[in-house]
């Protein structure tokens, strides 16, 4: 494999962030390991930030975490960068580990670049990451979207991330840090084939061994990308003609959108799930057949946290009140990753879903809105006391807007 210069790579961090885009104010999530640690160097050669700082998510999963966090630090300090370890105590044992950890992830590094006014935070993906992710949606079977790979710029909990290095390989990024005279961390757990990632690392290497290169299967992603993005712009077209927001639901006309081809119907409806449920991932093919079963023999059920409810004229997507019913914020925080809430905040409030409270409200037939949207619908408690239900008539001063994720047909094209 050619590696390129350092020159060349600080022109691609230059590409990214030079000019007038006016993104000056960069942190970089350093884990250690050698892509965020180049990344970081990267930039910092670079120069052009106003102001940058690092941090290192420390997930308590591994007794050598600490101690990678703590060399992150030393090697910061030495660039006289600020570093902030960041740590995670979210995981209960349960669901899948790395999925949590992810989550949790861009949430905290969202909440910090915030305390500290940053424009955006960079994460240290590469090509290889891009091609191992490939193939791991390839075995579960994704569609144009999956398959066209991670974006370069993504937007968590109202904060932006960066990819810069997505177009670069991991050898390339090693022999920068080699030359700098740079030590990296490799953590075990990349070659632990319990992880699907790991499995797909050593296949690409397989492949390559037969002649099918990363950078081949770049090509063919960056094709898949211009279709996605054709396709997204039509059902953002589309969903504008036939799809109503009601209070944070998503309702089609049912007759139109049985007329849409059968990808069409999987990416609005599928879309639909994930706005609602604000989920980054879509539900699998297979439960998605069978949604789309279901709507059509005009039958209700559960999918992706939310509820598919239809009827002769509409398919309703609204959210599934299990799926919320412990959920807890603060009044001037969000609430399901989408609601805000507005009235006099006073710090023995909470926001949680209204529940079978909706009996106190008696209002709640003229919000023109189904019991089942109602029941996972954002209320203001004081202990056991309801004090307001806002979406459910009983307002006290109080008002609700789902403004999480924009607009659906907004999202559409985002997604």
């Amino acid at each position: 494999m050619r590696l390129i210069g350092t020159a060349r790579l600080i022109d691609t961090i230059d590409g990214r962030f030079g000019g007038e885009k006016k993104l000056r104010r960069i942190g970089v999530a350093v884990s250690g390991g050698s892509d965020s640690l180049a990344l970081l160097h990267l930039i910092h050669d670079w120069g052009g930030a106003e102001a940058l700082k690092a941090a290192t998510v420390d997930h308590g999963l591994r007794p050598e975490a600490a101690e990678e966090a703590a060399q992150v630090a030393t090697g910061c300090t030495a660039l006289d960068i600020p570093h902030e370890t960041i740590r995670w105590q979210g995981w209960d044992g349960k669901g899948n580990l790395q999925d949590h950890a992810r989550r949790n992830r861009y949430e905290l590094l969202a909440r910090w670049a915030k305390r500290h006014g940053l424009d955006t935070v960079c994460l240290g993906h590469t090509l290889d990451d891009q091609v191992e992710t490939f193939l791991m949606r390839l075995k579960r079977s994704a569609g144009v979207d999956g398959l066209a790979g991670m974006e370069q710029v993504l937007f968590r909990y109202d904060m932006r991330f960066d990819r810069p290095l997505l177009g670069q390989r991991r050898a390339t990024l090693r022999g920068y840090l080699e030359e700098k005279g740079v030590a990296w961390i490799d953590d075990p757990s990349n070659d632990d084939r319990q992880y699907d990632r790991v499995k797909a690392r050593q296949a690409l290497a397989a492949l390559e061994e037969m002649g099918l290169k990363a950078e081949d299967i770049e090509h063919s992603m960056v094709n898949l990308r211009m279709a996605s993005f054709s396709l997204k712009e039509h059902a953002r077209d589309v969903a504008q003609k036939i799809v109503k927001e009601v209070a944070g639901d998503v309702v089609f006309d049912r007759a139109k959108l049985r007329r849409q081809n059968p990808e069409l119907q999987h990416r609005l409806l599928s879309g639909a799930l994930m706005f609602v449920s604000s989920e980054d991932y879509p539900p699998r093919w297979e439960a998605m057949a069978e949604a789309h079963s279901a709507i059509f023999q005009t039958r209700n059920m559960t999918l992706h946290g939310c509820l598919i409810l239809s009827s002769d004229m509409t398919v309703r997507i609204t959210r599934e009140f299990k799926a919320v019913e412990r959920k807890r914020s603060a009044t001037d925080a969000p609430w399901d990753g989408r609601w805000r809430l507005d009235g006099p905040h006073v710090s023995d409030l909470e926001i949680r879903a209204l529940g079978e409270a909706i009996a106190e409200c008696p209002e709640w037939r003229d919000a023109g809105l189904p019991r089942q949207s109602l029941l996972a619908s954002p209320a203001i408690w004081r202990g056991e006391t309801l004090v307001a239900a806002p979406v459910a008539g009983l307002s006290n001063g109080w008002e609700a807007k789902a403004t999480g994720r924009g607009t659906f047909a907004g999202f559409l094209l985002s997604r």
